[in-house]
């Protein structure tokens, strides 16, 4: 079956990425959307790293370093952004955070976000109460965002619109540059949560206008836990009172007798203190691999998945939640099963091998561009066997 980059699901070329993921030998896996398998490249890295650990110590400590600009570089090609822009994160909820806790707030102030938001993306806003700062959620229906409705929910005092590149429970992928242009037009600016799209859908922050992004590596970049990218427009440097500042925030950061406290004048200055380098490594290794194929491929590919999913699942009489309309369509999709409980449909599939979610009462499944045909005949076997149950 041809796909819409003219290859088959079973390229030479996709084939190759498969072979790159270890987990492909034993599971058929399609809960990328949640914590995904480490890729080959980067558990190859974290080897090495915990090896060179347990023998040397911190000998080689400044060769692990290096790996934070490769790491940046590679985020900042990543979004099309510039040199400066991008630092290294322990987390969504972290570089969330870096922006709600800097923000110039003044009581009355108000942000609006959306109320199937992940609570990462809804905590540290409601937080702010404390500072007299409001939290608005306008309504999604079923995961759809209707853009006039948001629009009609900011005002002149509207600071921040805060949303998910794609929602979380049913895949809704939202139209960033839109979702920008809303909040400028009320004189706000735009946080975007990227985890649910980066890596597998291509983002240019200058063309679409992003203010702020954050995104951990755990999921579509297929990087371990604990390490991600956060990104800020160069000329939003100054506007964020900076936090989490430690020895590594400083130009001098190498020279701990300082006493002078200079910041660096890029987003590496949030990349306080002491980072797992294994990490941060590994998270490069997963990001090389993504790119040798191309962010463009790989969302081809990812889209001609979910719809031939989609087929299938239609064809045992599932009912798809997820909206799969052109460029609203994303990685996950969400469906009901008749005659099935979703939490012990996914119990059920886990002891035939296959790795699903449930989220938000429905099943949710999220492959990759490396799933391929036999994982799909073991998913919808195990799907057939649990109504059977």
């Amino acid at each position: 079956m041809a796909t819409t980059d003219g290859s088959t699901f079973e390229s030479p070329g996709w084939e190759h990425f498969r072979d790159a993921m270890p987990v492909a030998e034993k599971w058929a896996y399609f809960d990328h959307a949640a914590v995904a398998p480490l890729s080959g490249p980067a558990g190859d890295v974290l080897a090495r790293w915990s090896g060179d650990m347990v023998e040397n110590g911190a000998v080689n400590w400044s060769d692990w370093n290096r790996s934070f600009g490769r790491l940046r570089r590679r985020g900042e090609q990543l979004l099309n952004a510039s040199p400066g822009e991008v630092a290294v994160i322990r987390n969504t909820t972290e570089g969330i955070n870096i922006v709600a806790m800097g923000f110039p707030w003044r009581s009355g102030d108000n942000v609006v976000t959306l109320d199937n938001e992940f609570p990462t993306n809804r905590f540290p806003w409601m937080n702010l109460s404390r500072e007299g700062v409001e939290t608005r959620f306008v309504q999604t229906h079923n995961g759809r965002v209707d853009l006039n409705e948001l629009d009609d929910a900011l005002d002149e005092r509207t600071r921040i619109l805060a949303v998910s590149w794609v929602g979380y429970d049913t895949g809704w992928r939202n139209d960033v540059k839109a979702l920008a242009e809303i909040a400028h037009r009320h004189a706000a600016y735009f946080l975007l949560d990227a985890i649910q799209g980066l890596g597998v859908f291509p983002i240019d922050v200058k063309q679409t206008g992003v203010d702020f992004l954050a995104a951990d590596g755990h999921k579509w970049m297929l990087g371990p836990e604990g390490t991600g990218l956060f990104f800020l427009r160069e000329e939003h440097l100054d506007l964020l009172h900076p936090v989490g500042i430690g020895w590594n925030s400083v130009n001098n950061a190498a020279d701990f007798s300082a006493q002078e406290m200079t910041l660096k004048q890029t987003a590496a200055r949030y990349e306080g203190g002491s980072y797992h380098l294994g990490g941060v490594a590994a998270l490069d290794a997963s990001l090389g691999l993504l790119q040798s194929f191309s962010v463009d491929r790989i969302a081809n590919r990812l889209l001609d998945l979910t719809d031939k999913l989609c087929r299938r699942l239609e064809g045992i009489g599932a009912h798809v939640v997820s909206c799969r309309d052109g460029e609203r369509r994303s990685g996950i999709v969400a469906f009901d099963l008749p005659g099935a409980d979703p939490l012990a449909a996914k119990r059920g599939c886990l002891g035939r091998g296959v790795i699903l979610n449930a989220r938000s009462g429905h099943l949710r499944i999220s492959p990759h561009a490396y799933t391929n045909e036999d994982d799909i005949e073991r998913l919808f076997e195990a799907l057939a066997d649990c109504r059977s149950d």
